[in-house]
């Protein structure tokens, strides 16, 4: 195989020895990210595995694409219950509830 790029290999290589390598670039890989992109008798002409990536390969009527998780599965920080700072100005004029400011101020009007 040669690299072509910086962790890039490409070459010809038999399915024993794709799938013996493969087995050793996981193995070796660890928590890493890798891709193996082999040609096959399909429409598209190659498919590829993906290991630690989470981007996901999904078949779509013969056609294999990578599937990218959509925003809604990404995990938001979690926020304090209640409302903001900002919030609490805008509600009561820059004062917080009971008549003081937000800074914990009396008005001295």
């Amino acid at each position: 195989m040669l690299e072509i790029s910086a962790g890039e290999f490409v070459g010809k290589l038999s399915r024993r020895v794709r799938e013996r390598l493969w087995t050793k670039v996981r193995e070796l890989a660890g928590n890493g990210r890798a891709l193996l992109v082999y040609q096959t008798q399909n429409e598209q002409g190659y498919t590829f595995e993906t290991h630690d990536h989470h981007w996901e390969p999904a078949d779509f009527d013969g056609l294999t694409l990578m599937r990218r998780p959509s925003q809604a599965t990404k995990k938001s920080p979690k926020l304090k219950p209640g409302w903001s700072n900002a919030a609490k100005r805008r509600k009561y004029g820059g004062k917080g509830p009971g008549g003081k400011n937000t800074r914990g101020e009396a008005d001295e009007r």
